[in-house]
């Protein structure tokens, strides 16, 4: 796994995940569909990402579908890194 697919699948464990739940989470878990993240959760993750990676989301593209997985929101940040 890359650098930045361990520092987003821990930012998601460390903010979502619940100490009390037995909940395995990894880089192809959906994280918005199973309702770990919500729409609030999805806009500070958004803020996470821009600020670590020095990247700019549009909000067309920020959509429940590309944020579902660490890997999707991998590749969207990868598409508009320079």
């Amino acid at each position: 796994m890359d650098e930045m697919k361990k520092a987003v699948l821990q930012y998601v464990i460390d903010e979502y995940v619940d100490e009390d739940e037995e909940m395995e989470v990894d880089a192809a878990t959906p994280l918005i569909s199973s309702g770990l993240v919500d729409s609030f959760s999805m806009v500070s993750l958004k803020v996470f990402l821009e600020k670590k990676y020095g990247v700019k989301l549009p909000d067309d593209e920020a959509t429940p579908e590309a944020f579902d997985t660490v890997d999707s929101i991998c590749d969207l940040v990868r598409k508009h890194q320079g």
